[in-house]
Order: structure tokens, then C-alpha cells, then sequence
């Protein structure tokens, strides 16, 4: 299974824009830009979607440890804070924080706590920047304006 996502950008780094949209159009055409990624501009960033992706899978992953451990719970809410920082000369993800509140009949805290700890580790999304990442890179040649 491959899910896609694309992102167009347009122009240099601080004055461009950009579009992010997803193969099931959900997102489409989502607008980003430098202001909406290092300042609070309007539109999304690429770590905002990270959180997303996070709280989501891990919301997932968490029933189905609860699921295996014969609990069945009514609400899972997880909210995922993805904190990017500079480091030297680049940006990096440094640290994911989940918070994570979970409505559980017959739950205890320990069963909780041991269900939420496999499923951080578990998750797909939580596993992501371990994975071998390829690429293939393709040059569109274009003629010079007023060439």
C-alpha cells in the first residue's frame, strides 16, 4: 500500500508560496508558505501535518493495544505537538509530545499506560524517521526566458 501526497512550490524560500494536496482530496491545493511555517501565517506547514499524521495513527494504533488487552475504548483523544527547531545553519524536528486522554470503561492505569507505550512505539508515523527513504530526481529542461 502507497498513499500520495504533492506539494508545488513557487519561487524562493521567504517570498514563494506553495500547495499541498493528497491523493484522496481531502487536502487540495492546501496553501503554505514560509510565514505559515516559521511565523503564524495563514495556511499550513509540513509540521503541522507530521502532528496530524501522528495523532491520528497513534490514536489508532493506541485501540488496537487496548483492543488485544481486552479493553474497548469509547473516545481516544490525542493531541500531537511537533516542535522544530534551528540547529546550526538547518531546521530539525527535535521532539514529538503526545498527549493523549483516553475514556476507557473498566480501564486501569496500568493496563492504560502499558497499551499507550506499545502503541508510541508501534505506530507507523511513530517509526517514520527510521525508515529508508528513496528518491528518484527528475530535471525538466526549460528554455531561459527571452532565449
Amino acid at each position: 500500500m502507497a498513499r500520495k501526497a504533492t506539494a508545488v512550490w513557487n519561487g524562493m524560500l521567504r517570498d514563494g508560496n506553495g500547495t499541498i494536496s493528497t491523493e484522496s482530496g481531502v487536502l487540495s491545493k492546501a496553501n503554505y508558505s514560509f510565514t505559515s511555517r516559521f511565523e503564524n501565517g495563514k495556511g499550513t506547514n509540513p509540521e503541522e501535518l507530521i502532528a496530524a499524521a501522528h495523532a491520528g495513527c497513534f490514536s489508532m494504533a493506541l485501540s488496537a493495544q487496548l483492543g488485544n488487552a481486552g479493553l474497548k475504548p469509547e473516545t481516544i483523544e490525542t493531541t500531537a505537538a511537533v516542535t522544530l527547531e534551528k540547529q546550526g545553519d538547518s531546521f530539525s524536528i527535535t521532539k514529538i509530545h503526545l498527549d493523549v486522554k483516553a475514556r476507557i470503561p473498566n480501564a486501569d492505569q496500568a493496563a492504560f499506560e502499558k497499551a499507550a507505550e506499545a502503541a508510541k512505539a508501534g505506530c507507523p508515523v511513530s517509526k517514520v524517521l527510521k525508515a529508508n527513504i528513496t528518491m528518484t530526481a527528475q530535471l525538466e529542461s526549460q528554455r531561459a526566458s527571452g532565449a
